[in-house]
């Protein structure tokens, strides 16, 4: 099966079909902001996820990752904002399963068919009782045009929420995939505080669900960094409820992590553009390496180098700084091939620098989306992608700050 049209849409996790979302304030976090999201399957759906790496894992996350390992499925997604249930022990364990059991009561499904995520201040102990009042608070709001409100209430430092959509028309039917993100520090998502949830309405089987989610987190979410941290909290939830009709089987992989990347993809980027202090978004593609790992290495190094991301801030055309971190992250790097573009400025080639052509490039940076490339010179077909920010004072205020 091939897609024949897709198209952009509103509604972000609950555009497509079967889904109910909510979000509201319950005083975790002590601006009044909404603390509280809640998101809910008509039908019990296939489920994936894709977690962070860091072996300091919170407790919502050893709790989903349970229920996933029971039979790939589920009804509901509970989060709250302002805690991140992290490094809280045997209490923090049992109020993750607590949290999975007061939604099961509230929306009519089994503790083991909710999956959990919080995020927030990592060694803080969540306050129970505001929690339980959340979740009935959210399971009396569901509705189907909820999602704006669930993306809302997932948000920490985040400057704005985050959503996107796409359907997707087949032969054999339409379908749709909704998303929303959240994530504006502690960014890089070795798997991203980021957490990231998909809906689809497709039919999906759970296996097949899962090998599509981790191949499009690879190029999406897995593919931009705002600080080089990787969180304990970090997670990507995707739902398939099958509610469009349409089946989507081993043959229409394709189909599938195309539809998911279409969703993921502005999500990512929409959390580098959210980062802390950031007032620019650069692309940096890396081409001519070897292999697509060595490109991918290369591209994560350059994109988290606090002297490319404080050059990217100061429109400084430091194209130095660019072969230097591509020197030590891959031993492929042929200096005397190499190529290094800001924008349309080629400011190296061939081992000889055009610094004569720097003030164009100098321009170019001074604009609020740039892209960095790098050609190692190998001659190879390796490339890969990735999407960072700048660094600026505004972010060593916000996290100096961030506790007190």
């Amino acid at each position: 099966m091939t897609a024949l049209d897709t198209a952009t849409l509103t509604g972000g996790v609950t555009a497509a079909a079967g889904y109910r979302a909510a979000g509201v304030a319950c005083g975790i976090k002590a601006n009044g902001g909404p603390d509280i999201a809640l998101l809910v399957s008509e039908t019990p759906a296939s489920a994936a996820a894709v977690f962070t790496t860091n072996v300091a894992q919170a407790a919502p996350i050893l709790v989903s990752k349970e229920h996933l390992a029971r039979e790939g499925r589920a009804s509901a997604v509970v989060v709250n904002s302002g805690c991140a249930n992290a490094c809280t022990g045997a209490d923090g364990l049992a109020h993750a399963r607590d949290m999975t059991r007061l939604t099961a009561a509230a929306v009519g499904c089994a503790p083991h068919d909710v999956l959990v995520a919080s995020t927030g201040v990592i060694g803080v102990t969540l306050p129970m009782a505001k929690v339980r009042r959340g979740i009935e608070l959210a399971a009396a709001a569901l509705a189907p045009d909820g999602g704006a409100d669930a993306a809302r209430a997932i948000m920490t430092t985040d400057p704005f929420p985050k959503e996107a959509a796409a359907e997707i028309v087949t032969a054999t039917g339409t379908f749709r995939v909704g998303g929303m993100a959240k994530g504006s520090g502690m960014i890089e998502p070795l798997m991203a505080t980021m957490l990231g949830f998909v809906t689809t309405d497709a039919q999906v089987a759970p296996a097949l669900l899962q090998r599509a989610l981790k191949a499009a987190v690879d190029d999406t979410f897995n593919a931009i960094t705002v600080d080089g941290e990787c969180s304990t909290n970090d997670c990507v939830f995707a739902l398939a409820n099958g509610a469009s009709g349409v089946l989507l089987a081993e043959d229409d992989m394709p189909l599938l992590v195309g539809a998911l990347k279409q969703v993921c993809e502005p999500l990512a980027i929409a959390v580098v553009r959210g980062g802390e202090g950031a007032t620019k978004v650069f692309t940096i593609r890396v081409i001519g390496a070897r292999t697509v790992e060595d490109a991918r290495m290369t591209a994560r190094a350059i994109a988290n180098s606090p002297l490319v991301k404080t050059a990217v801030h100061g429109a400084d055309p430091n194209w130095g700084r660019l072969v230097a971190v591509a020197g030590r992250a891959t031993r492929t790097l042929v200096l005397d091939r190499a190529k290094v573009r800001i924008g349309p400025v080629e400011l190296f080639a061939d081992g000889a620098p055009h610094d004569e052509r720097a003030p164009d490039a100098a321009e170019y940076l001074r604009r609020s989306d740039v892209e960095l490339e790098v050609d190692l010179g190998t001659g190879g077909s390796g490339e890969a992608r990735m999407w960072s920010c700048d660094l600026t004072a505004e972010y060593v205020r916000i996290n100096a700050d961030y506790r007190t």
